[in-house]
């Protein structure tokens, strides 16, 4: 009896302390053991990766490019200039011994020829071809290569130095013009392919990627947009066309940078969103009308802006003004510092410039600005830009 009543009392100590055990533990679970942490003791590290899932190749680009070309090719052209130089006075003429050998012929007027090659696009079936102004300008003479090998003389039908283009026409049938891309679609990465005439040795095609777009600020043209490519352009390929993987034209060849002469993997392109309204106003009005207000302006630098005691460098500053043009008329002054254009902030000269331009010449801006430290605002009458390069806006 004595052992049962011992047995009992241990079966009821152990059942109590289970009880407080289990209270214990489950009023503070930071008591319980971390068993998952002493099994983790024993696994290694593991590293977690976000693995892309598999995709079809969508976006590859084709094997060859030759479907592109094949469309493209036949519609850009070689062009071949002259233009005859007279020379009225050689630099040896006022040498007084070669004037004793060559007596009065030496002061004779002297005429050379000069001759010099570009490219140019067909990008319609009437006839007009699209070229840069510098492939054409003064040229006496200007003669066009097909791809075909047909050649014919080009008229002039206008020209535009501002933007560096230029419009040709020529009189044969079955002319194959080539297709307009979007080039507001444009994203950098694109696969583009420039073809031209280069060093004249003959239509040549070469590939590279958009590498930049909306380029400005160069320094090449008064209203610049360019398309940047690595695509090679050399001396020739001026004029010629820029095309899309799918044989689209999305540029006018224009300009490289380089120190050599020949191509580092940097040339520029007129986009066809600008070249194609140039283009339009040269067909229908034989030249290219844009707004003008006859002023000189400049950026507001931080220095210059500190100097005015303004906050912000925000918006250009007039620098001249040219008596009796449309910003004389409409009260504005030297100094004036303008921030709007219409419903435009403005940031810089470029961005003045541009949108004064495209304003209908005789319609209304609306400025906003600081005149000696005040604000102020004035509606004035677009004038017309003058065509012989003026330096006011």
């Amino acid at each position: 009896m004595r052992i049962t009543k011992t047995i009992k009392f241990i079966i009821q100590f152990v059942t109590i302390g289970l009880a407080f055990a289990f209270v214990l533990l489950f009023m503070f679970p930071a008591l319980r053991p971390d068993l998952n942490s002493q099994q983790n003791q024993n696994k290694k590290p593991v590293v977690e990766f976000r693995q892309s899932l598999p995709e079809p190749h969508a976006n590859t680009g084709p094997i060859s490019y030759a479907d592109a070309v094949a469309r493209a090719a036949p519609a850009v052209v070689n062009i071949y200039t002259r233009k005859v130089i007279t020379e009225t006075n050689r630099p040896s003429a006022n040498d007084p011994i070669f004037r004793y050998f060559f007596g009065e012929k030496a002061l004779r007027p002297h005429q050379r020829t000069v001759s010099s090659l570009g490219s140019g696009v067909i990008v319609s079936p009437q006839g007009y071809i699209l070229t840069n102004n510098h492939v054409i300008a003064a040229a006496d003479e200007i003669q066009v290569a097909l791809q075909d090998g047909q050649t014919t003389q080009a008229q002039l039908v206008g020209a535009d130095p501002e933007t560096d283009l230029a419009v040709l026409k020529v009189n044969l049938k079955n002319l194959p013009a080539i297709t307009l891309g979007n080039a507001k679609a444009l994203r950098v990465g694109d696969v583009v392919l420039a073809i031209g005439n280069p060093f004249g040795v003959g239509q040549t095609v070469t590939s590279g990627i958009i590498s930049a777009t909306g380029r400005n600020m160069l320094g090449i043209n008064t209203f610049e947009n360019f398309i940047q490519t690595d695509a090679a352009i050399n001396p020739g390929n001026s004029g010629g066309a820029l095309i899309t993987a799918h044989g689209e034209l999305i540029g006018i060849n224009t300009a490289i940078f380089s120190k050599s002469g020949g191509s580092q993997g940097i040339g520029f392109a007129i986009p066809m969103s600008l070249a194609k309204d140039v283009m339009t106003q040269i067909i229908e009005h034989g030249e290219v009308v844009r707004g003008w207000l006859g002023v000189v302006i400049q950026d507001l630098s931080p220095e210059l802006a500190h100097s005015f005691g303004l906050k912000s460098s925000t918006g250009v500053i007039l620098s001249n003004i040219m008596l009796n043009g449309p910003a004389d008329k409409g009260g504005l002054s030297v100094g004036d510092i303008i921030t709007m254009i219409n419903k435009d902030r403005i940031n810089d000269v470029k961005q003045a410039l541009k949108l004064i331009s495209k304003i209908k010449p005789g319609n209304e801006v609306h400025l906003r600005g600081i005149r000696q430290g005040k604000d102020f605002e004035t509606t004035i009458k677009v004038g017309t830009r003058p065509h012989e390069g003026s330096q006011a806006e």
